[in-house]
C-alpha cells in the first residue's frame, strides 16, 4: 500500500465513527427533547383549562352584575312611583274631613261651628305633615338669605334696622327633613 492509500483509508475510518457518533447524538437529542415537548404540551393544556375556567367565572360574574344593575334600576323606578304613597295615605283622612266639612257648610246655620271644624282639619293636616318631616320656615324680620329666600321685590325699609331684612312674607317656605323644598317668597327692605 502506498502512503496515499493509507491516508485515504485512515480518513475513511475516521469519518465512519464520526458519522455514527453524530447519528447517535441526534437520536439522543431527540429522546431528551421528547419529554420536554410532552411537558410543554401538558403545561399548555393546564393553561388552556385555567383560561377557560377564568373566562367562565368572568362571564358568570358579568351576568350577575348585569342582573343586579337591572334589578336595582327596576326597584328604583318602583320606588319613585310609590314614593309618595305613605303621604297620600296620610292625606286621605284629611280629604275625607274636608268633604264632611263641605257638606256641613251647606247645611250649617252657624258660621262659628264651621270655622271651628275647618280649624280642626287644618291642625290635623299640619300635624300629619310635621310627622313626615315637613317644617315651615319663618322669614319675617330675618336677614335675607338667598339659600332659603326668594326676593320678589325690594321696598324701602320702614325702619333703619329692617334694611337687608325680610319686611313681608308673601309665600311661606318649607323644608323637608332639613332640605328646602320651597323657597319663601319675600319682600326685602332696602
Amino acid at each position: 500500500m502506498t502512503t496515499e492509500e493509507n491516508k485515504t483509508e485512515i480518513q475513511e475510518n475516521e469519518n465512519t465513527p464520526q458519522e455514527t457518533g453524530e447519528e447517535q447524538s441526534q437520536s439522543g437529542e431527540q429522546e431528551s427533547i421528547k419529554p420536554i415537548t410532552e411537558a410543554i404540551e401538558n403545561i399548555e393544556k393546564q393553561l388552556n383549562s385555567k383560561i377557560e375556567e377564568l373566562n367562565d367565572k368572568y362571564i358568570r360574574l358579568y351576568s350577575e352584575f348585569d342582573n343586579y344593575r337591572k334589578r336595582t334600576q327596576k326597584e328604583k323606578i318602583e320606588l319613585h312611583k310609590t314614593a309618595g304613597e305613605d303621604v297620600f295615605k296620610m292625606l286621605l283622612p284629611v280629604l275625607d274631613d274636608f268633604e264632611r266639612a263641605m257638606n256641613a257648610m251647606n247645611e250649617a246655620k252657624e258660621v262659628g261651628a264651621v270655622k271651628e271644624g275647618v280649624e280642626l282639619i287644618f291642625t290635623k293636616l299640619k300635624n300629619n305633615l310635621q310627622q313626615k318631616g315637613l317644617a315651615a320656615m319663618e322669614s319675617k324680620g330675618m336677614e335675607f338669605n338667598a339659600d332659603i329666600h326668594e326676593a320678589v321685590t325690594n321696598l324701602p325699609a320702614p325702619t333703619e334696622d329692617l334694611k337687608g331684612k325680610v319686611v313681608e312674607e308673601l309665600e311661606k317656605g318649607y323644608s323637608l327633613n332639613g332640605k328646602v323644598i320651597r323657597f319663601a317668597k319675600v319682600i326685602v327692605g332696602s
